[in-house]
C-alpha cells in the first residue's frame, strides 16, 4: 500500500467511526500499518495528529447538531461521539471552539471550522504538494442556489509566527479570524474554511457594494489582538470578494477560484 493510499483508508476510516471512541491505534490497525508509520505520514502531510483530528472532526459534528438540533440534550450529544460524561466532553469542545458547549449553543453562529481533509486519491499530486485540500462538497446545493451572490475570502497574514509561538495559539488565531467574519456578515451568510488558514464567506447578495461592506468590516479589525495566556497576539487578514458567472457551478473550479482570489489580495 502506498503513502496516498494509506492517508485515503485512514481519513475514509475515521470519517466513518466519529460517532464510535477509536484511537489513534484503531485507525493504524484497520490500514494494516503501524501506529507510528500512520503518525508520522498523517502528521507530514496534514501537519495535524490523528488524534487532533479526531477532535476537531467529531468536535465540528458536534457543534453542528448543537446549532441545527437545539432540542437534543448536550449529554445526548457527548454520548453520541464517545464522551461518557459532560465533563469529558466539555474539554474536548472548549479546547477546539474555545468555549463551553452550552455557551455556544446560545451565542454562535455555526461555521465550517474544521471540514474534512480529503482524500489524496481525489487530488493526487496536488494534494501532496499543496497540502489545503479539504471537503466542502456538503455545501455545494448552496453553491448552487447562491451562484450568482458574492464571496468574501480571507487568509491569516503571518500565521507561521503565531504557531511558533504555540499551536494552540494558531488554533486561537483560526477561531477568531472566523469569528471576525461572522461579526462582519448576516445571519444568512455562511461562513466556512478552505485550507489551513484561508476562508470563504458566501453571501446571499449579488450586490457588490454589500459585499464590500463586509469586506471593510474585518479590514477594520486588522491588527486588533486576541489573548492567549498572558500574550495579546495581533491578528490581520488579507481580503478580497470575487463572484462566479452563471456557467454551471464546477465544484473543482469553485474551490481553485476561490484560492486565487486569496491569492490576488497579497
Amino acid at each position: 500500500m502506498n503513502n496516498m493510499e494509506l492517508l485515503t483508508n485512514a481519513l475514509t476510516y475515521i470519517e466513518n467511526h466519529l460517532e464510535k471512541d477509536i484511537k489513534t491505534q484503531d485507525v493504524a490497525d484497520a490500514c494494516f500499518c503501524s501506529k507510528s508509520t500512520l503518525e508520522k505520514l498523517f502528521r507530514c502531510v496534514n501537519n495535524i495528529s490523528v488524534r487532533d483530528y479526531l477532535i476537531r472532526r467529531r468536535m465540528m459534528k458536534a457543534a453542528r447538531l448543537i446549532i441545527v438540533k437545539p432540542e437534543i440534550g448536550l449529554l445526548d450529544i457527548a454520548l453520541n461521539y464517545g464522551y461518557s460524561t459532560n465533563e469529558a466532553f466539555t474539554r474536548a469542545f472548549r479546547q477546539v471552539w474555545n468555549c463551553n458547549p452550552s455557551e455556544f449553543r446560545h451565542n454562535t453562529r455555526f461555521s465550517e471550522l474544521f471540514p474534512r481533509i480529503e482524500s489524496p486519491l481525489e487530488n493526487g499530486d496536488i494534494y501532496m504538494r499543496e497540502r489545503k485540500h479539504v471537503d466542502i462538497s456538503e455545501l455545494y446545493d448552496l453553491f448552487v442556489t447562491r451562484k450568482n451572490c458574492y464571496f468574501v475570502c480571507c487568509d491569516i497574514k503571518h500565521l507561521v509566527p503565531i504557531n511558533n509561538i504555540s499551536h494552540k495559539a494558531g488554533d486561537l488565531a483560526i477561531l477568531e479570524s472566523m469569528n471576525r467574519m461572522i461579526a462582519a456578515s448576516s445571519d444568512t451568510d455562511v461562513v466556512f474554511r478552505i485550507g489551513g488558514d484561508e476562508f470563504a464567506l458566501l453571501t446571499e447578495s449579488t450586490d457588490i457594494a454589500y459585499a464590500e461592506a463586509i469586506a471593510d468590516k474585518i479590514r477594520s479589525c486588522n491588527e486588533q489582538t486576541f489573548r492567549y495566556e498572558n500574550q495579546d497576539i495581533p491578528l490581520s487578514l488579507h481580503v478580497s470578494i470575487t463572484r462566479f458567472d452563471n456557467s454551471p457551478v464546477k465544484y473543482n473550479e469553485l474551490f481553485t477560484n476561490l484560492h486565487l482570489a486569496i491569492k490576488d489580495s497579497k
